[in-house]
């Protein structure tokens, strides 16, 4: 196993030069929070708002956050009201999914027009239903609703007088635990991903545990299978496939049991059926008919995002994260490069090409370690017979060449402005060693992390590497921040088209003792660094998937599972209606400037 992160981190850096990122080092010292940041030095102009923890949603002065959908609205014109006493599968598979996280926004003609894809990651049995059930007491009803609320929505969004709507089109889909999808790549056709209603290996049903996601050159979505353990229960199952399952954690936790009403969620049953979950998923938004792809060759592990960057040749880059403790940040890079004339055609780039997996050294810079079957160690002494094997077993394979493991990888996205990449690592309780950056024997806040590849070569193996900013308190900071401007476990990141990073947290309510929240910073010059409080959200929620409309008029931001702490019943809060016997609702906002200018100024 690769050296830990935190031994790196302490023997590059001192507190000062983490802030100065690639530009040089200075002395260490202590870096005091100021309570009014220097308007001066950072480059946004709103007035950060103050800490807070209640029951609902605070935006800086200026600004407004329209609920443009919540779990439950329609989708499609002749889809049933949300009625959260009367659920059915039915119904809800024509309506907006449990627990928005990414988004991802497509022009149709413009910043006012498009399509927002949204991520549907998993369903909460206390918040959904009536009596504050746990998933263990739900009935077969109930569990085939959950199983209709995950996956993805596609809708049509339009702003019309300053306000966003969505539109009853063509384009707008519902895509769950049930769609067909067809298996492209090595792995397709392998017989570990053979099962009896599948001997073909190439079809499966369905996509869930979907967190953040990605865009490709070409104009299709991509969403990430993460947390896809849960849904698969072990029972006495001693196949072959056991090591390889536990190895993605399948027995640990369950989060449904959808095993009593399809029995491919049973190992015993078909222990090659969980094999087909953990990929990256692409859909093509502006064709509702369209049969979604799961695509082998980037690699099977719990995906927190699916990155696209062009390299300067035309070759097609994905960054993701293994969102775990201990795992892996992963690049994937394809062997033929982008044809502009060629339109979907090109989604054959992410099924030919090499998988890497980062190690991160000592004196700052940091290898692609290739995961290529016959290489090093990923042969068949170590059990590895073809390179689906090395893809099914991705991070067993990342183990065994050296890479760095992280502080729970998340996000991870490209800058489109410097090209540099950023990654957030969340946190990691069971972090034991203790060094001069990671200095807490559990790292419960977590930090961003600042790639750079050299000459803006995605596609080079030696990259360089820094640490942007480090959460908690206390935490690392740029002078200049306040201690509203403090920030715990970053999640998600986007950028405006200032190349100005903007990141959401999820924990830091348990860390800090305020709500999670949405930040923003400069990336360069004399406020880079200088995080800032922007957007704090109701109790109990996640900020997620922040998503900017090309001329940055509009941020896009979900609002996951608010007031998650409570029960149907006896909710935390019951934002966003506030509505005596309407729960929580998971929801998408549309923020704007009230003036009509860009989001930041």
């Amino acid at each position: 196993m690769g050296s830990h992160f935190s031994s790196v981190l302490e023997a590059r850096y001192s507190r000062r030069s983490l802030l100065k990122g690639f530009a040089g080092a200075a002395v260490a010292s202590a870096l005091p929070l100021s309570l009014h940041a220097s308007t001066s030095l950072s480059s946004l102009g709103f007035i950060e708002i103050p800490d807070t923890l209640d029951k609902t949603l605070h935006i800086a002065d200026g600004y407004d956050a329209q609920i443009l959908q919540r779990w439950g609205d329609p989708l499609f014109k002749d889809a049933p009201v949300f009625n959260p006493y009367a659920q059915t599968p039915d119904s809800q598979a024509q309506q907006f999914g449990f627990n928005n996280d990414f988004i991802a926004y497509f022009p149709l003609h413009d910043s006012v027009h498009g399509l927002l894809c949204v991520n549907h990651e998993y369903c909460a049995s206390e918040n959904m239903f009536p009596g504050g059930r746990t998933l263990l007491d739900l009935t077969d009803q109930e569990q085939a609703i959950c199983m209709a609320s995950v996956g993805v929505s596609v809708m049509e969004v339009n702003k019309r007088q300053g306000n966003w709507m969505r539109v009853d089109g063509t384009y707008n889909r519902r895509i769950t635990a049930s769609t067909r999808m067809t298996i492209a790549g090595p792995a397709a056709g392998h017989p570990r991903l053979q099962t009896s209603a599948d001997p073909t290996g190439k079809a499966v049903l369905g996509t869930f545990a979907n967190c953040a996601g990605g865009q490709t050159p070409w104009g299709t979505y991509l969403t990430c299978e993460e947390n896809f353990d849960g849904f698969f229960v072990m029972g006495d199952y001693d196949g072959a496939e056991k090591a390889s399952h536990q190895a993605v954690g399948i027995g640990e936790n369950l989060y449904h049991r959808w095993d009593t009403i399809d029995t491919r969620f049973s190992v015993e049953a078909e222990p090659n059926e969980a094999n087909r979950f953990g990929w990256v998923v692409e859909i093509d938004p502006k064709d509702p008919d369209s049969t979604p792809i799961k695509h082998t060759a980037i690699g099977r592990y719990k995906h927190e995002c699916a990155s696209c960057v062009m390299a300067p040749d035309g070759r097609v880059v994905v960054y993701s994260g293994d969102d775990s403790h201990f795992q892996f940040i992963y690049k994937y890079v394809s062997a033929g490069r982008y044809d502009p004339a060629a339109g979907n055609a090109n989604s054959r780039l992410l099924d030919e090409g090499t998988l890497y997996a980062a190690k991160y050294d000592a004196d700052g810079s940091m290898t692609w370690l290739p995961l290529v079957y016959g290489h090093g160690p990923l042969k068949e002494e170590n059990g590895f017979h073809s390179q689906a094997d090395v893809l099914i077993e991705a991070r067993r394979a990342g183990k065994l060449v050296g890479a760095t493991p992280m502080d729970r990888p998340e996000d991870v996205e490209v800058n489109p402005v410097t090209g540099r990449v950023y990654a957030c690592m969340t946190k990691n309780p069971d972090r034991t060693e203790t060094d001069a950056v990671n200095r807490r024997a559990q790292n419960q806040s977590g930090y961003v992390l600042e790639m750079l590849p050299p000459n803006g070569d995605h596609t080079a193996e030696r990259f360089e590497w820094a640490l942007f900013v480090e959460g908690g308190k206390p935490g690392m900071y740029a002078d200049g921040t306040t201690v509203q401007g403090m920030l715990a476990c970053p999640d998600n990141l986007a950028f405006d088209p200032k190349g100005r990073i903007w990141i959401t947290t999820d924990g830091q309510d348990d860390v800090l003792g305020k709500a999670n929240a949405v930040y923003a910073a400069d990336t360069q010059g004399e406020g880079r660094g200088i995080t800032r409080q922007f957007l704090i959200g109701p109790a109990g929620c996640e900020m997620t998937g922040p998503c900017f409309t090309p001329d940055g008029k509009t941020l896009f931001v979900s609002v996951q599972h608010p007031g998650e702490d409570g029960t149907f019943d006896q909710p935390q809060t019951r934002w966003p209606d506030f509505k005596e016997g309407m729960p929580p609702r998971s929801a998408v906002l549309a923020v704007t400037k009230r003036d009509g200018g860009r989001i930041g100024g």
